[in-house]
């Protein structure tokens, strides 16, 4: 039998008590250390874990002998982490965005491919069984071409989640990067590569340094063109968490959706997985009706099948299925998109770097 993994988990917050929780309940991880402030409510998760707690990771490095290390502190940690990381040889599994600045992460990718030390970036989602179904379809002669893309991200976030960590008012920790990321890296997968952005900010309802509510018009290299709102401070459900039902901790409302996707031959409600499309020999046409089904997925928790997914990268080499150059790519997107906001006009992708 394979021994388990021994882990080290940068950053006990939000998401990084629910790694936690996975590699506890992991057959093949153990939990073997925490890396964060020695502050109470630090000091007493570990204890309730009885594993030890680090002041940073060098010293956890040094300390014992860790299979793999998940990174979930602060955004502005995550560089100076993996490549400690990637510096002793040791996979590392980041949360996005991969860093919190676009040079560092073009740094991270190339540090990761020069050395071949893996690192896979925490695109969670990219693991649902609700977007294996969705790329299935959307690949299918049923949906045809891709044409356009409706999406958004509309949700209100409590005060206390800014209390909780107040660099999420400033710049590097506001929706684009914690929220849009995702969104991106969703939209890349489906519909390919992005190829010019033009976008709108406002953060005029809270007033932090950071936006609370962005529009964003994108075309895609196909020539497909797709519109995205993100909002965290609107009273909407709207959005992955509350319309997927993935995460338990939030309502769910099954019957809405956050994406529309629609080919020329077909279309796509998502998560809600209704499809349309013109079947047969039947010219598409408005006169035309369609034929209509759901598309059938088994629900499983992604964060335990991305957590399956870092045991095989470690334990086999396997080749992570969003690298470091994706997390670098879909922060080329956000750092366009903060061109755009700023420039008040459209940027290409190509100008960025």
């Amino acid at each position: 039998m394979t021994r388990q993994l021994n882990i080290l988990l940068s950053g006990p917050g939000l998401i990084g008590r629910q790694h936690a929780e996975l590699l506890s309940n992991h057959p093949k991880c153990h939990l073997g250390g925490v890396v964060a402030p020695p502050s109470e409510p630090n000091l007493t998760f570990c204890q309730s874990l009885e594993v030890p707690l680090f002041k940073d990771i060098g010293e956890a490095l040094t300390s014992d002998n860790f299979d793999g290390v998940i990174i979930s502190s602060p955004n502005n940690f995550h560089a100076e982490q993996a490549t400690v990381c990637v510096q002793n040889g040791i996979p590392a599994l980041v949360e996005k965005p991969v860093t919190d600045t676009l040079e560092s992460a073009r740094d991270l990718a190339d540090l990761s491919e020069q050395t071949g030390i893996p690192i896979l970036v925490g695109h969670h989602r990219t693991y649902s069984t609700l977007l294996e179904a969705a790329e299935k379809f959307l690949r299918s002669v049923e949906f045809g071409r891709p044409v356009a893309l409706q999406g958004s991200a509309l949700f209100h976030k409590p005060t206390q989640y800014f209390l909780d960590g107040p660099w999420r008012t400033r710049m590097g920790g506001g929706p684009l990067l914690i929220n849009l990321i995702h969104e991106i890296g969703i939209m890349r997968l489906l519909f390919g590569e992005i190829a010019s952005v033009f976008a709108d900010a406002s953060n005029s309802v809270r007033g932090f340094e950071v936006e609370d509510t962005v529009a964003i018009t994108l075309r895609f290299t196909s020539g497909a063109l797709g519109s995205f709102l993100l909002s965290d401070v609107a009273a909407s459900n709207k959005s992955w968490e509350m319309t997927s039902g993935e995460n338990r901790k939030y309502p769910h409302y099954p019957a809405s959706d956050c994406y529309h996707f629609a080919g020329s031959n077909g279309s796509l409600d998502f998560p809600s997985m209704r499809v349309r499309y013109y079947s047969g020999n039947l010219e598409p046409s408005w006169w035309s009706p369609f034929e209509e089904e759901e598309l059938d997925f088994i629900p499983d928790d992604p964060l335990r099948r991305q957590l399956d997914h870092f045991v095989d990268v470690i334990h086999t080499n396997a080749m992570p299925k969003v690298s470091a150059r994706d997390g670098y790519k879909n922060m080329l997107v956000v750092q366009a998109i903060n061109k755009s906001i700023h420039r008040h006009g459209i940027v290409y992708l190509s100008e960025v770097s």
